[in-house]
């Protein structure tokens, strides 16, 4: 959705100290998959920044959490289950809105909560 990126980057910009109003910013998905819901919106953030500073994410990070206005990390439905399915599928670490933080990582994997945009970019 158009809208929600550009919201999505206002907010990158304001809370995370990072302008791209003077970027083309494309948003592109793997085929097949539809993004339906906000869980995606951290996701989208730290790639935005990992074009922008020109490094790579690493690939056994994944990541989730709906982004409000004021930099806000909120907890996505199902947040947990999605952290045992990740460790299963082999990525070693994960950023996640606090509330859907485990209170024992999964065997292999670090669980890094976050409550702002910032302290997600700190995480990096």
């Amino acid at each position: 959705d158009q809208n929600r990126l550009a919201m999505l980057l206002a907010v990158l910009n304001r809370h995370g100290g990072l302008f791209t109003g003077d970027q083309d910013v494309f948003l592109n998905v793997v085929g097949g998959v539809k993004v339906l819901e906000t869980s995606a919106d951290l996701a989208v953030l730290l790639a935005v920044v990992s074009s922008l500073q020109n490094r790579a994410l690493p690939k056994e990070l994944v990541v989730f959490g709906e982004v409000g206005l004021s930099g806000e990390i909120r907890p996505v439905p199902s947040g947990q289950e999605r952290i045992a399915e990740a460790a299963k599928h082999g990525f070693l670490r994960a950023i996640v809105p606090r509330a859907n933080a485990p209170k024992q990582a999964p065997k292999g994997m670090e669980v890094i909560p976050v409550d702002k945009l910032s302290d997600a970019l700190e995480a990096l």
